[in-house]
């Protein structure tokens, strides 16, 4: 006797809702928690820039301070290092290497994205592949070419390589520059308009998202450059921001709460920046990834 096969349930109308709202609440639990963890630390930094010097050494640790010492930020900035040279020498760095990046992956972006030329799909492939190289590889051959030109305790070895391009940022350029429509360059084309200025009276104009994400991309980056900028510079006053943060621990004591209330002035340009551009650069990320052409 042959068995009939059992023909799926389907669910009431009141069931999908329910697995629906089980799921919407599962995906609210798992970014919460998420967001929770990636909040801790934040918050740590906070509680502790408010404590005093005792609270700073108390063990067990104590998360909230008995009361606000608001003094540690005048303490931190105003010690016995210039932090206001700090800022400036690293709002100089970051604002030519932004310059640098924008300028030296515009131009190939544009090219690998409108162009055609032979090779130009091999050539973008090397581009590409140069990405899984790990930046501490070159350290050591950038290092002996800078000291021997004599660039060692300067700006130079900081803001030049960034002229020469981030595959990075021309990747992403290239994938934004291919989802604006062809007419648009074939008709200005026709209309006797050279490359350049196709780029710069079309491109860019409706490039802006991309160009948001890059600059916050770089912003971010050199601001918080810290590796590059302790192999190269030797002297005090041309100390970066982080640097300088570094400059808090001794051989006796590190004043953690001034070090955090130091870091938070520090970092304070960054979520100014992204929330200003918050929109775009989210927008700027999301249609990267759209055209594979």
């Amino acid at each position: 006797m042959l068995l009939k096969r059992a023909e799926p349930r389907s669910l009431t109308p009141a069931q999908t809702e329910r697995i629906r709202r089980a799921q919407r609440a599962g995906a609210y639990v798992m970014l919460i928690a998420g967001a929770v963890v990636f909040v801790l630390p934040f918050l740590w930094m906070i509680t502790t820039s408010l404590k005093s010097d005792a609270e700073n050494l108390a063990f067990p640790p104590q998360w909230l301070p008995d009361s606000f010492h608001w003094e540690n930020f005048a303490r931190g900035w105003a010690g016995s290092l210039d932090y206001t040279r700090f800022m400036l020498n690293t709002v100089l760095i970051t604002a030519l290497s932004m310059a640098g990046n924008l300028v030296s992956c515009i131009l190939p972006a544009y090219a690998f994205a409108r162009m055609r030329a032979r090779a130009s799909a091999l050539m973008f492939g090397v581009l590409l592949a140069t990405m899984m190289i790990p930046r501490e590889i070159t350290l050591v051959p950038k290092f002996i070419l800078f000291s021997t030109i004599g660039w060692v305790d300067t700006y130079l070895p900081l803001i030049v390589p960034e002229f020469f391009g981030v595959a990075l940022y021309i990747f992403l350029l290239r994938q934004f520059f291919t989802t604006i429509p062809r007419e648009l360059i074939d008709a200005a084309r026709i209309d006797g308009a050279s490359e350049l200025r196709i780029l710069w009276k079309i491109m860019l104009p409706l490039s802006k998202p991309a160009l948001a994400a890059i600059c916050l991309f770089s912003f971010v980056g050199n601001w918080n450059q810290y590796l590059e900028s302790v192999i190269y510079i030797r002297t005090t006053e041309k100390f970066t921001l982080p640097m300088g943060l570094g400059l808090f621990t001794d051989q006796f004591a590190t004043q953690y709460n001034q070090m955090m209330a130091v870091a938070l002035i520090a970092m304070t340009p960054i979520v100014i920046i992204f929330f200003i551009a918050q929109k775009s650069f989210i927008r700027g990320v999301t249609l990267t990834g759209i055209a594979g052409r």
